[in-house]
C-alpha cells in the first residue's frame, strides 16, 4: 500500500493513469463514430479527439498535476495544444487508414507520440504556476505600510 501511495505521488504516474482513461474515452468515441455510425475517418478522428477536450483538461489539471494555475490562461494554453495535437492525430491516423483496422493502429501511434510531448507541455507550460517574485521596495519604506 505504501508503494502504491508513493507511486501515485508522482505526477508522471498520475498523468499516465489519467491519460489511459482519457484514451479509452477518446478511442471509444472514435470507434463508435467510425465503425457504428460510418462517419468518414478524418471527421470521426477529429470529433472524438476534441470531444474529450474538457474531460481531459479538468482531470489532468486536478488529479495528475494538481495545478493552481489560473484557469483561463491554462485553458487557453490547453486549447492551443489540443489544436496542434488534433492536426497531428488526424494526420497520423489518416496515414495508417490504408491498412485493415489501420485507424486503430494510427490512433495508438498518435497517442504514444502526443503522450510524450504532452507531459512536458502540461507540466512546464499548460499547468505550470509560477508565483511572481515580490516587487522590490524602496529602501527605508517598511513593507507592511500601504503605498
Amino acid at each position: 500500500m505504501r508503494h502504491l501511495k508513493s507511486l501515485l505521488g508522482k505526477a508522471s504516474v498520475r498523468y499516465l493513469l489519467v491519460g489511459g482513461i482519457c484514451f479509452l474515452v477518446d478511442v471509444g468515441i472514435l470507434a463508435f463514430l467510425s465503425q457504428v455510425l460510418h462517419w468518414q475517418l478524418w471527421l470521426a478522428t477529429g470529433v472524438a479527439f476534441v470531444a474529450s477536450f474538457f474531460f481531459t483538461f479538468f482531470v489532468q489539471r486536478i488529479l495528475a498535476f494538481r495545478s493552481t494555475a489560473p484557469h483561463g490562461l491554462s485553458l487557453l494554453k490547453y486549447a492551443i495544444l489540443v489544436a496542434f495535437n488534433t492536426i497531428a492525430t488526424v494526420g497520423v491516423v489518416s496515414l495508417f487508414a490504408v491498412l485493415p483496422d489501420g485507424w486503430l493502429i494510427g490512433k495508438v501511434i498518435a497517442t504514444a507520440i502526443t503522450t510524450i510531448w504532452n507531459f512536458f507541455a502540461y507540466r512546464y507550460w499548460v499547468f505550470a504556476h509560477r508565483v511572481p517574485a515580490p516587487l522590490p521596495t524602496p529602501e527605508g519604506v517598511p513593507t507592511d505600510v500601504p503605498r
